[in-house]
């Protein structure tokens, strides 16, 4: 496993990343540090503590809206279904 140096809201931190994770950890890291440092400029809440709970609460919150909004559609997902029409043949078609 790598490590990587990041830094959110000014303070350093060292991850572990899995290979190739990179990317993906640094887009996150973003997110984190744009949503805390929002909470922090608004200027109600100062304590380090408080601000990062709101900032995983209001991104889990986004999380488990989008995944609600996204239907899900993978080719195995699309596979599964062929078959089911398949299988119901002149009965009807799943979807």
């Amino acid at each position: 496993m790598k490590q990587m140096e990041v830094t959110i809201m000014g303070q350093s931190y060292l991850l572990g990343c899995p290979e190739g994770g990179e990317a993906a950890l640094s887009s996150a890291v973003a997110q984190v540090d744009r949503e805390m440092s929002a909470i922090r400029d608004a200027g109600k809440v100062k304590a380090r503590e408080r601000i990062a709970v709101l900032a995983a609460l209001n991104l889990a919150y986004q999380l488990a809206d989008t995944s609600r909004e996204t239907p899900v559609s993978t080719p195995e997902i699309d596979t599964l279904v062929k078959r089911l029409d398949e299988a119901l043949g002149h009965d009807g078609q799943l979807l």
